[in-house]
């Protein structure tokens, strides 16, 4: 390899042999696909990348270059716009989605920010439009100091290119991790030159090398290219009798330090004209690398470095002519070697060029602002909110603390602290939260209720300590209140402060998990005594988080029409938010939005919101019949919170976990899981989830069929003929106590509790409990003409086919009451929709008493009309290997598929079957292949 031209073409490469043939394959390809590169500073990726790109634009691909630049690795979808810059242009051309998508990331347009996913299938979508004349030849260099949000990015679209007509090729360095590292994308390793090809190279660059001198260079190199072009260098003007080490300079140092010494010798020779040309350039990423113009303003060009050329630090850029750095080496050393003020200088004048961006222009402005500057810090605090909207947590926290520590006066700087803490606590940076308030104090606050709040995040979320919590936040509230917190608006109305609504906000969380009636009372008492201090969304939260049997009616309207806002909120408010229509029943007006930003929150965003999002999908999915996506969304959330330490969350989790367990009839699944939950939460006072536990132990038990058990779980949450306060799970209960009851031959028991949910208004509070009242008052009526009116009502409730499983009990119930009183051929048709209903759903234990209650009448259960036709030859392997029990990664090796691919297939081959989860494949296939038969 004989020169570091950046993006011509080099004459002659020594060694390598290998590495090109692959490369050369990989350019000539027929099909799209991705390569990553992977080796040690200055080892020939940037060489082998510029050789790939002039072959690519040898054989009629449209290149497209982009680098990775350590300044901009915490800019959410800074490398991603670098990349796609050059086709921006074709988005107009896109559909109104996909534009909405790109106006969402780069456009500033208010809108749901957009997951990996969702961006990932945009950007393809681009690259395929853009290339619909000349295929795509995407090169990034650096790809270690991508942002993180853009690597996601890339990854995905990397591993999707098969088929198309773009090809991606990325560089990455060993000694740093990156997002790469788990991209799962084929990669090509470059070692050290062997010793052979090294002494070649040398020679041919260094003919008249000195055989001392060459000895030595060899055995430092050793084997590094870079290294054997730049180390001689050092020999120029040196005596021919100094130690080897003084030769080499800096012995000991590690070869990419002593070589960033060498280009500093070189980059101190320059004029200070030229050295800030390189600095503005390095800071910034030294102009647009692809070669298509861009929008002005997108990256700072240098101009009149003809100098820098000279010495070796500089490329020319064929096809534009822009100055780019020879190595990246040259950018890191320009950096190291400029003085702070130098740098801050730099960055001073780079937020001018990029004043049009907000979150650039403060990337540059935090670096160059030494002194408190108010201005500054309001636009670090702009862009976090920015940054937050769109899925920029980490990055928003930075900020904040950033702008903390730019602040005039110690109100505004313990604010911003305060507010930087709490976007950290929900970004599953718990300790991070506790160091921010612990700055806070040091820096002169007192024990404020900012610091309880973040500290209260830590005890609640971490150790599920509600007691303790509960207190605190209540002090720390009434601290606020009694100190006249309020302040004056515009229209003279009084306004409470952002620290106060979070900690209400707080309280009635903590009052949630503890589903205590005493912290519930107090909590409501405290929050009347405000008055215009608590907000209406804190007060709507209050209403359907605590009791919705007592307090839920009349918000069902209010939450879903918060529904069409939920893209201008900030995550965590959409949770929040989420919680009360769940509460409410009407969650499935949320999961679209919660199922679009919930992967770029757990990405890079509000992780901990995000953990609370996948709860709320899964809970959504269980009520709505997707048992089997449910199973997966309820395994993601435990991973994630097991990882984070968010022990509450975990346990949350597993309550889940259990309750859908308990609905498939997987009893020992169900009661292990419950069992655990119980361990941890009892103890700690955690009601909400020992009622979930509770709730999960009465429906195992009714689907082993054992109904005194049941009974005897279901009483542990309510007592019959009432509906405990502030016990959130009484309401939700209903049909598990009722049918205990009756099976038990607990009649007028049973009666009671369906009269008391028609007293207590349930139908008013929520389409669920509507349903489910109607069907106790059928299941437990006196007279035959009531009980069929009850059903009428619960079978033509307009949101009864959301609930399948609810409807399939009461179906099954109305049926074999029909069956005693009307004769078998009246029950049929109940019992046949039933049975095939809770076959779909995976409900094992109901579907078995579903159909013997059908055996009973007579009538076999019907083969169902199963679509196996329809299915793919690949997917109906798959779905034979699931039905015979191995999991989507054994799968995946047997088939040489991606786990997740195998359950993208088993999403789609479910319907294509009628059924919803993985443990009804096999009687579906075996049905299927039977009737086929016949």
């Amino acid at each position: 390899m004989t020169g570091f031209q950046r993006w011509g073409v080099t004459t002659t490469m020594v060694g390598r042999e290998d590495e090109q043939a692959e490369l050369v394959a990989f350019v000539k390809s027929a099909t799209g696909q991705a390569l990553v590169l992977r080796g040690e500073t200055g080892v020939g990726k940037s060489s082998l990348l510029s050789r790939a790109a002039a072959l690519a634009e040898q054989e009629g691909h449209v290149v497209i270059r982009a680098a990775g630049v350590e300044a901009e690795s915490e800019l959410p979808y800074a490398g991603l716009h670098q990349f796609l810059h050059p086709l921006l242009s074709d988005v107009a051309r896109l559909d109104d989605g996909t534009r909405a998508v790109f106006g969402a990331v780069f456009g500033g347009m208010r809108g749901d920010p957009p997951s990996v996913m969702t961006l990932g299938i945009a950007v393809l979508s681009l690259l395929s439009l853009s290339a619909e004349q000349r295929p795509l030849f995407l090169v990034l260099d650096d790809g270690q100091w991508l942002d993180d949000s853009s690597a996601d990015v890339c990854g995905f679209v990397g591993r999707r290119l098969a088929g198309g007509p773009v090809k991606l090729l990325v560089a990455v360095r060993t000694d740093l991790p990156s997002r790469f590292d788990t991209a799962a994308l084929p990669e090509l390793p470059i070692t050290a030159l062997v010793d052979e090809d090294a002494a070649r190279l040398l020679d041919h660059r260094y003919p008249e090398l000195s055989r001392r001198a060459r000895r030595i260079v060899l055995e430092q190199a050793q084997g590094n290219p870079l290294a054997l072009v730049e180390l001689p260098a050092h020999f120029a003007g040196r005596s021919r009798d100094l130690p080897a080490e003084d030769l080499i300079g800096q012995h000991g140092l590690p070869l990419p330090r002593r070589l960033q010494r060498l280009f500093g010798t070189r980059i101190a020779a320059l004029d200070e004209r030229v050295r800030t040309e390189l600095l503005m350039g390095a800071l910034d990423g030294a102009g647009p690398p692809s070669g298509t113009d861009a929008v002005p303003g997108t990256r700072y060009r240098m101009r009149d470095a003809d100098a820098a050329v000279a010495a070796g630090l500089l490329d020319i850029e064929v096809v534009t002519g822009d100055f780019v750095f020879r190595h990246p080496l040259v950018r890191s050393a320009v950096v190291r070697t400029a003085t702070p003020n130098q740098r801050r200088a730099a960055h001073l004048a780079l937020a001018q060029v990029h004043r049009e961006n907000l979150e650039r222009r403060a990337t540059h402005l935090a670096a160059a602002t030494v002194d408190p500057d108010e201005e500054v810090a309001d636009i670090l605090e702009a862009a976090a909110e920015s940054a937050t909207r769109r899925g920029g947590a980490l990055s928003a926290v930075a900020w904040l603390t950033r702008a903390a520590e730019l602040s005039e006066n110690h109100t505004d700087r313990s604010r911003r602290l305060t507010d930087a803490a709490f976007v950290a606590g929900h970004a599953a940076r718990l300790g991070q939260a506790h160091r921010l308030v612990q700055a806070n104090l040091a820096a002169g606050s007192t024990e404020s209720p900012a610091s309880v709040l973040a500290a209260a995040y830590r005890a609640l979320y971490q150790d599920g300590d509600v007691r303790t919590t509960h207190r605190q936040v209540s002090a720390a509230i009434e601290t606020l209140r009694d100190g006249g917190t309020a302040t004056a608006s515009a229209d003279g109305k009084a306004q409470p402060e952002e620290v106060l609504t979070r900690l209400v906000n707080l309280l009635l969380a903590i009052s949630q998990f503890s589903g205590d009636r005493a912290a519930w009372e107090s909590t409501h008492e405290l929050l009347a005594s405000m008055g215009d201090l608590v907000t209406g969304h804190s007060r709507l939260y209050s209403g359907t988080w605590s009791d919705v049997t007592r307090h839920g009616a009349g918000w069902a309207g209010p939450v879903r029409q918060a529904a069409a806002n939920l893209p201008d909120l900030e995550p965590w408010d959409v949770t929040r938010l989420g919680a009360a229509a769940y509460h409410l029943d009407v969650l499935s007006h949320y999961r679209p939005h919660l199922q679009r930003v919930v992967d770029r929150e757990l990405e890079t965003g509000a992780v901990a919101t995000g953990m609370v999002m996948l709860h709320q999908i899964m809970l959504d999915q269980m009520a709505v019949g997707e048992w089997a996506q449910a199973e997966d969304t309820g395994q993601r959330g435990l991973d994630l919170a097991t990882e984070h330490g968010h022990h509450l969350f975990a346990a949350q989790s597993r309550a889940y976990l259990a309750q859908l367990a308990a609905l498939r009839g997987q009893v020992g699944r169900a009661r292990d899981l419950q069992a655990e939950v119980d361990a941890w939460a009892r103890p700690r006072g955690l009601g909400f989830l020992t009622q979930v536990a509770d709730s999960a132990g009465a429906t195992a038990a009714l689907s082993s069929g054992d109904y005194e058990a049941a009974y005897l779980y279901a009483i542990g949450i309510t007592q019959p003929g009432t509906f405990r306060p502030y016990a959130y799970q009484a309401s939700r209960t209903l049909l598990d106590l009722v049918e205990a009851a009756q099976h038990t031959g607990r009649v007028e028991q049973a009666r009671a509790h369906a009269l008391a949910a028609r007293d207590a208004g349930l139908p008013s509070v929520s389409p669920r409990l509507g349903l489910i009242t109607y069907g106790a008052l059928a299941m437990t009526a006196e007279n035959e003409r009531e009980a069929a009116e009850m059903f009428t009502r619960a079978e033509a409730h307009p949101d009864g086919a959301r609930f399948p499983f609810e409807l399939a009990r009461i179906r099954l119930a109305h049926g074999i009451r029909v069956r005693h009183v009307q004769g078998p051929a009246a029950a049929r048709q109940y019992l046949v929709p039933a049975a095939e209903a809770f076959e779909q759903l995976g409900a094992a234990g109901w579907t078995e008493r579903a159909r013997a209650e059908l055996r009973a009448t007579g009538t076999p259960p019907r083969v169902s009309t199963l679509n196996l036709a329809s299915l793919t030859w690949q997917e109906r392997r798959i779905a034979d290997l699931a039905a015979s029990g191995l999991t989507n990664k054994e799968i995946g090796e047997r088939m040489r598929l991606s786990p997740r691919t195998v359950s993208s297939h088993l999403y789609r081959i479910f319907p294509k079957l009628g059924i919803t989860a993985r443990a009804a494949l096999r009687d579906a296939l075996s049905r299927t292949d039977a009737a086929t038969q016949v």
